[in-house]
């Protein structure tokens, strides 16, 4: 194996998998600006991509487009311009980084969630609306117009339902199997609805990717810190989100998905302060105001201290 030293490995990966702009922004906005209030000027957003290669128009573009898609808020203060989270998008930002940096250890408790929806009940844009949230959050479509999750978060559900306008169109129960009644084995449904070939194949590569960082002596420079943290933090998130987070006993073993996690939360806890200096540094550069990092930061991978 090719013993790197930090400055190469991130040459190398942004040559070889260089991250789409407007995505990079959404995992540092998540990952870095979240924390400290979720807003930040452009100039410190520049310098904070400028590592990446991406330039000023390449980020005006992607903020830009996350504005129009209801993620971000612009504002100005005379000559200068700010971008925070959206308040309405904040429950998904949470949403996703519960999921990014708790452990992924789902127990089952013999129940399913199904949530059953008629054609004739939904129009056709809620239904497509309703279909890609739901896969989104692991739900397989079971059969047409059932959908089903052996380990669904009901509050998040509920949102999802509440913010689509589908309350009241949709009838969601959980069920479990009927003692003494012969059924298909278990994996076997499993299986059918849910294709976890993909999801497993990214976990190992971003384990293949990210392990040789493991070796890196430190300390580390804040920014070459903070460019590998976001780097890992954007690729775990890539494979980890479409990651349908089935319970433990449903999922192979071994799942790679529990080695990446402790490989992701290894790499976190080794980089993170180095990573905080340089979003701090930049950000006091256009707020002598900037705040420091919230207690929730530091509750991210079971604790950072």
């Amino acid at each position: 194996m090719k013993q790197w030293n930090s400055t190469e490995w991130i040459a190398h990966f942004l040559a070889s998998d260089p991250p789409r702009s407007k995505s990079l922004v959404m995992t540092i906005f998540g990952d870095a600006i979240a924390p400290h209030g979720g807003t930040v000027w452009l100039g410190s957003l520049i310098e904070l991509l400028a590592p990446f290669g991406v330039n000023d128009r390449l980020l005006r573009t992607s903020v830009f487009r996350l504005a129009q898609e209801g993620w971000l808020v612009a504002s100005r203060d005379r000559r200068r311009s700010a971008y925070a989270i959206l308040p309405q998008a904040q429950p998904r930002f949470e949403r996703a980084n519960r999921r990014i940096y708790a452990p992924l250890e789902v127990h089952w408790d013999g129940h399913w969630t199904l949530l059953l929806a008629s054609g004739g009940q939904l129009e056709a844009p809620l239904r497509a609306a309703l279909r890609k949230e739901l896969l989104w959050e692991g739900y397989a479509l079971v059969t047409p117009g059932v959908f089903g999750h052996p380990a669904a978060d009901i509050d998040v559900l509920r949102d999802i339902l509440e913010r689509l306008g589908a309350g009241g169109k949709l009838f969601a129960c959980r069920a479990t199997e009927l003692p003494g009644v012969a059924g298909r084995p278990l994996p076997e449904l499993v299986g059918d609805g849910w294709d976890l070939s993909g999801v497993s194949a990214g976990y190992q590569q971003f384990i293949d990717r990210f392990e040789p960082l493991l070796g890196l002596p430190a300390p580390m420079a804040p920014q070459q810190a903070f460019v590998i943290r976001t780097l890992l933090i954007h690729a775990y998130r890539r494979v980890q989100l479409h990651d349908p987070m089935l319970p433990v006993e449903l999922l192979p073993d071994p799942w790679p998905g529990a080695r990446a996690y402790e490989l992701a939360r290894a790499l976190y806890r080794q980089i993170c302060a180095a990573a905080e200096e340089h979003v701090m540094a930049a950000m006091l550069r256009e707020d002598d105001g900037a705040a420091p990092a919230d207690a929730g930061f530091f509750e991210r991978f079971g604790g950072l201290q």
